[in-house]
């Protein structure tokens, strides 16, 4: 099950993709998809829906985020043995967890905006996982039954903020960060997350292409860690790292956004976003 909310920002409507891929209007029965609705009978509810009892939706709606209720976006650096390399840092021996602002969260189309004072804006493709179900010292072999599901994300990163100091989070959170979906694709849809070739292309050039299966932690092991730090609320999600390709690690120069360029991205399954960068209105 593929699902989505669609509509102008802070007006969205509840959808689902159908079997040939076209949008469905769920308004009639809900005012909008929230984080209750991602429990296992929350999402059991969901699929009980006939897609060809709901009215098509016509043209190209915006796409926003694909469900409400988002308490936490936990994110893990360095999850890639060769993005560690390109960065000149060591590989992790355990996760490295920090957080993006809840403001940072947006559309999987909305355009990128570049902060005040910004001098190296970056990218980074990213399986995103959504917490279906409250997970509190979760084991490894139990983590994935708490998934509801999955979406692509862009990490979105200044790295001249983010290298000031030692804490990432600065330079990870600013407004526009975080572009999330375009749907989520519930979990039985995804049998296996460290399979999942993903990519993303700068103007048209392929920058990153990687592939889930070379996480140095998968996505059990991050859900289970995670766990054991912090509640994990239904809704909320877990950014779980980038591959190669990032602009920071261009050789013989770094590859900075500027405004104007467009950003394409997308990952086995889950769909695709595009981002145009602009720059900070005013």
């Amino acid at each position: 099950m593929k699902l989505c909310q669609f509509g102008d920002p802070n007006r969205e409507k509840p959808g689902l993709i159908d079997g040939q891929g076209r949008l469905r209007d769920l308004s009639a029965l809900r005012d909008a998809i929230t984080a209750e609705d991602l429990s296992p009978a929350g999402l059991a509810t969901l699929a009980a829906i006939d897609p060809d009892s709901l009215p098509l939706v016509p043209g190209t709606p915006r796409l926003g985020v694909p469900y409400r209720g988002i308490s936490k976006l936990v994110c893990i650096g360095l999850n890639y043995s060769d993005h560690a390399a390109e960065t000149g840092l060591p590989i992790p021996s355990e996760p490295i967890i920090f957080l993006k602002s809840t403001t940072a969260i947006c559309g999987p189309d909305d355009d990128t905006i570049q902060p005040r004072h910004s001098t190296k804006l970056d990218w980074e493709v990213e399986l995103a996982v959504v917490i279906g179900s409250e997970a509190r010292y979760v084991s490894e072999d139990k983590a994935l039954d708490h998934v509801a599901g999955y979406c692509v994300m862009n990490d979105v990163s200044e790295r001249a903020f983010q290298m000031q100091s030692s804490q990432w989070d600065k330079g990870k959170g600013c407004d526009s960060f975080a572009p999330i979906g375009p749907w989520l694709v519930t979990a039985d849809e995804v049998p296996d997350p460290q399979s999942l070739d993903m990519w993303l292309d700068v103007n048209d050039r392929r920058m990153q292409s990687g592939n889930t299966r070379t996480m140095i932690f998968g996505v059990a092991t991050l859900v289970s860690y995670c766990s054991a730090y912090m509640t994990l609320r239904p809704g909320d999600v877990i950014a779980t790292g980038t591959p190669p390709g990032v602009g920071m690690g261009m050789k013989p120069e770094p590859v900075w956004l500027k405004p104007g360029d467009e950003v394409a991205l997308g990952i086995e399954g889950l769909g695709r976003q595009r981002q145009r960068v602009v720059p900070w209105p005013g």
